[in-house]
């Protein structure tokens, strides 16, 4: 079992630096220009980014994932490899595989970096992998460029070197470490989380109709201070009758949420977060701009241009940190299904399977198969059209049929002249 199998994240004491230190909770810094404190919890607090996040981290770890190899002209599940169970099946033994890599892509999509501790059996095969939080960790790089992870657990440091920490990096400047995304995305969720607060007190403490009163004298009577508190604050007596006494005129000063353009500023910073992700706007439930006629053509771009990197990335520090020398050899590598992905309608897929099995690259049974359905007997066998040759051979198969057209006309002449005196002796 890992070092990190059970601990909390949040399991601090009175001596623990975190405790104290402000820039290991990621809170130096933390604060917007809106005045919001946006860090790796609090954003999210905010819905599309939640959306964002739960889509993508929920998308690459509900994909099949399994390590692969080579042989000839197959590509055959290695289910054999310890590996294989880890990253499809059981992460470690008490995380699922689709809950610990769900984990570690959510940790990659906020602090821009995900960990986990590598543990191996006696025979130097993986067979566990944990998660860390990544604000547990530090890289240090020693002499002769070797990485160093320290990582802080109940105020003692623990110090990793590579072979034992999976790490996963998103986009960064050294290609070591990735920059945290909520740090650079902090001003426009800041934006974000600050309309969701204006929204919060507009409707809380009922600012509609916001305005003065204004009264000739000083206000002197505590009581009726009191009750132009009490009487018209608040979300259920926004809309009250305000009665006045003793002279006091009201005017309004505020602005309302349709003149600021509260509802499109909302839709902005939708869009806002949905370019931080790299996602279809749809994705996060923003439809003003979507029809049917284009969501198919979305789910296919959502694909290609938003998971597919992702997936890349992963498969890639994968293979590169938790393969063996010898495995790489033998050409193994992993790798995400996402044929599920990019199935269109019936009628679009009903062509794709025509045009394959029309040239003979799929046969009945990978049809089948890739509509989930149980294979059936003799469904293996593959089909080519008969009219169809290779253009190589094009020549030959001229000089073949302009052959048979000769020996035809020559025995078509033959039989002609042996009829013919029997037709004369007639």
């Amino acid at each position: 079992m890992g070092l990190f199998s059970g601990i909390s994240i949040k399991n601090l004491g009175l001596n623990d630096e975190k405790a104290w230190n402000p820039s290991l909770w990621n809170l130096a810094g933390s604060q917007s220009l809106s005045g919001e404190n946006v860090t790796e919890q609090t954003a999210l607090t905010l819905s599309a980014y939640w959306c964002g996040v739960n889509l993508i981290a929920g998308t690459v770890s509900t994909l099949p994932l399994h390590l692969q190899r080579k042989e000839q002209n197959k590509t055959i599940i290695a289910k054999e490899s310890h590996i294989d169970r880890v990253l499809h099946s059981e992460f470690n033994p008490m995380m699922t595989a689709e809950i610990g890599r769900a984990v570690m892509m959510a940790h990659l999509l906020t602090w821009g970096n995900c960990y986990a501790e590598k543990v191996f059996n006696k025979m130097g095969e993986l067979v566990e992998l944990w998660p860390i939080s990544p604000n547990r960790v530090f890289i240090e790089k020693i002499e002769g460029g070797q990485i160093i992870y320290r990582i802080n657990v109940d105020n003692q440091p623990f110090y990793f070197n590579r072979e034992r920490i999976l790490h996963i990096p998103g986009l960064g400047f050294d290609g070591i470490q990735g920059y945290s995304v909520i740090a650079m995305a902090r001003k426009s969720l800041g934006l974000a989380m600050a309309l969701e607060t204006f929204g919060s007190r507009y409707f809380g403490e009922g600012t509609h109709p916001s305005g003065i009163i204004s009264h000739p004298l000083a206000i002197k009577d505590d009581n009726l201070r009191k009750a132009l508190k009490e009487s018209y604050a608040g979300l259920g007596k926004s809309h009250r009758l305000m009665l006045l006494e003793e002279g006091m005129k009201y005017e309004k000063i505020g602005i309302p949420p349709n003149d600021s353009q509260f509802i499109e500023s909302k839709v902005h910073s939708i869009s806002d977060v949905a370019r931080w992700l790299n996602l279809p706007l749809h994705k996060l439930h923003e439809m003003s701009k979507s029809s049917f006629n284009n969501i198919e053509s979305e789910q296919i771009s959502f694909v290609t241009d938003s998971i597919l990197l992702w997936l890349i990335r992963v498969e890639q520090n994968y293979d590169l940190q938790l393969l063996s020398r010898i495995q790489k050899k033998q050409n193994h590598f992993t790798r995400h299904n996402v044929d599920g992905l990019l199935r269109g309608n019936v009628k679009d897929r009903g062509e794709y399977y025509r045009v394959m099995f029309n040239v003979g690259a799929m046969s009945p049974n990978d049809i089948r198969g890739k509509e989930n359905w149980d294979p059936v007997e003799g469904g293996d066998e593959r089909f080519v059209p008969l009219n169809m040759i290779p253009l190589s051979r094009l020549d030959e198969y001229l000089d073949r049929q302009n052959n048979k057209g000769n020996e035809i006309e020559d025995k078509s002449e033959g039989d002609g002249q042996k009829q013919l005196p029997n037709n004369i002796n007639k």
